[in-house]
């Protein structure tokens, strides 16, 4: 029997009692994680220093204080989460009562990404123990150091027949696709989501695909220029542009496109050398330098950087750009960013609306008309006004894709709905419903006439 298959076969057998604790028992499985990540800080930074050459303070912000939120969030509210919720009958239904209760999926499987290994394994980790489930998760083999550091904090928290975590590289993931698992949360590129979606059909497995694309940002005339570029720059080249809702390509209005370049220029300087950190490795590098080459081969001129030395490539923007260039067809996932111009607000809903849905759309505006209006033509994931990336913070509001960028949220509540199983409950309090004044015989006109008043008024 292999790893896979004892980890697999306890959590089967672990299951009913990890599902049936409390909000309470939860609350203080949660608060241990909570706990064993501020000990262990030091260590997960070392860890994203070793992967990725990271700032401790990049990392603080960016895999820590994540998911400390979530889990302080989820221990403030899993008891109302849990909470069965009643629910208002029908006349017709006299005599029941209904309720959601919501009960845990089971045995999960998370497959993590390399981008933010810490926050997006542990972040729905925080939402599968809310839910009561236990839990495999098989982390990026991309980021060694950090997949070693989790199995490590993890396994003092938790027994493996709870919370396991699985390292290896892509056959490993494989082996762990072919199991029934009870749901699959997976956080990667649309292209491996398909393979993870296919391997959940065979199963019947429900899936959560928070997958990525190109996100755009619109820059109206009405715009704080200063801020967007400010915000922009920050939201592009944030962990060198390796963020799956990192702005992906500019639209900006023609009238304004020079001024707004100049700023964006001050604004990419004055992140410093933080906003230059390394590609996840050279293979990720020399994808990002072809849709680079490809992109200036077909016309596009370099407004902005260009050095793109090894793995430490420079934020870089891009002007004149053909729409048909591989750099606007392919998720950019690096800090390359192109910049186009509209004429009309009409031109760049359209050019958005007529492409994949997006993780996310960004538009900077300062008229609520345009606020209105491009909210209502487009469909996106998500919707951040006149800022970058903090809507992720936001435990309130459902994060994921839509179509080609994902399906299901996550984060807070949205986060133990997707582990759970909203269980829809009807009781009948009394002997007799109104219901029964419908069973059969049908002879005579008393049923027909109670027909006719359900389909019209009940």
């Amino acid at each position: 029997m292999s790893s896979i298959d004892a980890i697999f076969d306890a959590q089967q057998r672990n299951r009913a009692k990890v599902g049936a604790t409390t909000a309470a028992e939860r609350i203080r499985k949660i608060g241990k994680l909570h706990d064993a990540l501020l000990a262990q800080r030091a260590e997960i930074r070392d860890a994203m220093w070793s992967d990725f050459r990271k700032p401790a303070t990049e990392v603080d912000l960016a895999e820590i204080f994540p998911i400390l939120g979530e889990a302080r969030h989820a221990m403030r509210h899993l008891r109302s989460w849990m909470k069965p919720r009643r629910v208002p009958g029908r006349l017709l239904l006299f005599g029941s009562t209904s309720r959601i209760v919501h009960e845990p999926k089971g045995v999960v499987l998370i497959i993590s990404p390399w981008n933010f290994p810490f926050s997006l394994t542990l972040g729905p980790l925080v939402s599968a123990i809310a839910a009561g489930n236990c839990a495999v998760i098989k982390p990026s083999e991309l980021t060694p150091h950090a997949a070693a550091c989790m199995k490590r904090l993890l396994a003092e928290v938790f027994d493996e027949d709870e919370i396991a975590v699985v390292e290896g590289d892509a056959s490993v993931a494989e082996e762990l696709l072919r199991k029934k698992f009870d749901h699959l949360f997976f956080t990667g590129s649309p292209a491996v989501g398909r393979m993870v979606m296919k391997a959940a059909a065979e199963q019947l497995t429900s899936v959560t695909l928070e997958l990525g694309g190109k996100s755009p940002v619109i820059v109206d005339r009405t715009a704080d220029l200063d801020e967007a570029a400010k915000k922009i720059a920050w939201g592009k080249f944030y962990n060198s542009g390796q963020i799956c809702i990192a702005p992906d390509y500019l639209l900006v209005d023609e009238s304004i496109a020079p001024a707004f370049l100049e700023k964006l220029r001050l604004s990419i300087k004055a992140l410093g050398d933080d906003s230059r950190g390394l590609i996840v490795n050279d293979r990720h590098a020399a994808r990002v330098k072809r849709l680079f080459d490809s992109a200036i081969g077909q016309g596009a001129r370099i407004e902005i950087g260009g050095d793109l030395s090894g793995r430490s490539i420079a934020p870089t923007v891009l002007t004149s750009v053909p729409p048909d260039a591989a750099i606007m067809q392919e998720e950019i996932f690096g800090p390359l960013l192109p910049l186009m111009t509209y004429r009309t607000l009409g031109d760049a809903i359209r050019f958005v609306d007529e492409r994949e849905k997006p993780l996310v759309l960004y538009l900077f505006s300062r008229d609520r008309r345009v606020i209105r209006d491009v909210i209502a033509g487009t469909r996106a994931g998500g919707t951040a006004v006149n800022d970058t990336l903090i809507h992720h913070y936001q435990l309130e509001l459902p994060f994921g894709g839509v179509g080609h960028s994902g399906m299901g949220k996550g984060h807070g509540r949205f986060g133990f709905e997707a582990f759970s199983n909203a269980r829809g409950v009807l009781e009948s309090r009394f002997r007799r419903t109104a219901v029964q004044l419908l069973y059969p015989p049908y002879r005579g006109t008393f049923k027909q006439k109670l027909v006719e008043l359900t389909l019209r008024w009940l």
